[in-house]
């Protein structure tokens, strides 16, 4: 098993919702986590409250990334990753009055897949390149892990979801080849495919209750959304179980997606 105490961590997307629920999962098995977000005030808060840095990170602005890997490296010695920074966006491909302009619109589509996919990966490929540089902490060799933040609407996303749906599938796919790529250095990667969460995504106040309450009818059991608690609960697992690697798993309570 990975001990994380006494090591940094990284997580992008930290400052709210599953990312702020794996922040302090991390905290809790005492490692020092940098959260990186671009939510100032939010993710100051939630650095503050268990101890760790906050760093203005945009995923696909490389320096800035390397400046939140950095600040981790200052806490401990890098040892974990999780990537839950990403946006969501809900157009449909061709539009109602059969017009050019009234389709998908390409600048859109490219901005959810630099964020959410392309993104993902910078931030693998610099903060790898920090937990290469460290001491192994066993006789395998292993130096980290990382585990990605994708999407069952990777596997069945619902109308509307074709750039969302992309760049989670993009994530999924690039699980094993990542797995191989960064087994010369030690580093295990793992991805999360969450399903329904309740997390701030959604809002607050009746109409939003009312959403999430439609929601529960695609998931098995138990019938209701999930909580950020259990989410993070799987993230960690991934990061410290020493055999798991490049694997996808679904954390969803068993819930297939209807097409609307």
């Amino acid at each position: 098993m990975l001990d994380l105490a006494g090591t940094s961590s990284v997580v992008t997307g930290g400052a709210s919702g599953l990312g702020e629920a794996t922040v302090r999962a991390l905290a809790a098995r005492g490692a020092a986590v940098v959260v990186a977000d671009l939510q100032d005030e939010k993710g100051k808060a939630v650095a503050a409250s268990v101890g760790g840095t906050y760093v203005h990170t945009d995923v696909t602005d490389t320096e800035q990334v390397i400046e939140a890997v950095t600040a981790a490296g200052e806490l401990g010695p890098l040892r974990t990753l999780v990537t839950a920074a990403g946006i969501g966006w809900a157009t449909r491909t061709v539009g109602r009055d059969g017009e050019f302009s009234s389709a998908h619109d390409l600048g859109v589509f490219s901005k959810v897949l630099s964020i959410n996919l392309v993104g993902t990966f910078n931030c693998i490929r610099i903060a790898a390149t920090a937990m290469g540089r460290t001491q192994p902490v066993d006789a395998d060799g292993s130096r980290g892990a990382i585990v990605t933040l994708a999407s069952v609407a990777a596997f069945d996303g619902q109308i509307g979801q074709a750039a969302y749906s992309a760049s989670k599938g993009g994530i999924v796919g690039m699980t094993v080849p990542l797995a191989r790529d960064l087994a010369a250095v030690g580093v295990r990667l793992n991805c999360v495919a969450p399903g329904l969460f309740d997390t701030p995504i959604y809002g607050e106040g009746e109409a939003a209750e009312q959403f999430k309450d439609k929601l529960k009818r695609d998931v098995l059991f138990p019938k209701r959304l999930g909580s950020s608690d259990e989410l993070a609960s799987m993230v960690v697992e991934l990061l410290v179980n020493s055999y798991a690697n490049a694997e996808v798993v679904r954390v969803d309570g068993g819930a297939r997606l209807q097409p609307k």
